[in-house]
């Protein structure tokens, strides 16, 4: 069986005679003969401006949000990469055999004082 393919103006339609209330979703689906699934999944690209038309502010919040949690979520990963870098770096033994973590002071000095 072939794929049928509908055009954004079809789609535009039909989600704007659900939303009329006019016809019940049932209805709809019988006149057009698509599943409720399908025009459900109309219904939420209409709501987000996808049909050429303006997406509700609703959808528009909603995409923001996920935008922001991909960026939070790459952040995060990025910044857990850094930590374990720099906690590598630090657990390296130093390579020219000094020591560049008391610069070159006493102990008694790099510790705060002398007893």
């Amino acid at each position: 069986m072939r794929n049928r393919t509908f055009s954004l103006e079809f789609k535009r339609q039909v989600v704007e005679e659900l939303l009329s209330e006019v016809s019940s979703p049932a209805q709809v689906c019988r006149r057009h003969n698509i599943s409720s699934s399908l025009l459900y999944h109309w219904k939420k690209q209409y709501a987000r401006g996808k049909f050429n038309n303006e997406p509700t502010a609703e959808a528009a919040l909603k995409d923001r949000v996920e935008k922001l949690e991909r960026l939070v979520g790459r952040l995060t990963l990025e910044n857990e990469f850094l930590k374990k870098g720099l906690q590598n770096s630090l657990n390296q033994p130093p390579r020219n055999g000094k020591s560049s973590a008391g610069g070159g002071l006493s102990p008694a000095v790099s510790d705060g004082g002398v007893n």
